[in-house]
C-alpha cells in the first residue's frame, strides 16, 4: 500500500455479495434496500441506512467518522449471507 486508502468513484459493480432483501424475503420492494457489492476493483459497496447522526455522540474512543464518509446499518442477516462469497484473506 503506498499510502492510506481512498475511495475510487470510477470503479465499476461486479456482483452481489449474498443475497438479496427481496430473496430474503425482507423487503415490501416498494423502494431502496440494504446491499452488499464487490466493486470491480475488490472494494465493497454497502446499501445501509445513514446512522452517523443518531450514533455520533456515542461512538467508541477509537472511531471516527470524516466529514466525507457516513455510518451506515445494514441487517444482521444480509451481512451473514454474504459470508461464503467473501474471502478468508
Amino acid at each position: 500500500m503506498n499510502g492510506p486508502w481512498e475511495a475510487d468513484a470510477g470503479t465499476g459493480f461486479l456482483r452481489r455479495l449474498g443475497r438479496s432483501m427481496k430473496e430474503l424475503g425482507e423487503t415490501a420492494n416498494t423502494d431502496g434496500c440494504p446491499d452488499i457489492w464487490e466493486l470491480e476493483n475488490g472494494d465493497i459497496a454497502v446499501v445501509g441506512r445513514d446512522v452517523t447522526a443518531a450514533y455520533a455522540g456515542r461512538l467508541p474512543a477509537d472511531v471516527t467518522i470524516r466529514s466525507d464518509e457516513r455510518l451506515v446499518m445494514i441487517p444482521r442477516r444480509l451481512l451473514a449471507s454474504a459470508k461464503p462469497d467473501i474471502p478468508d484473506a
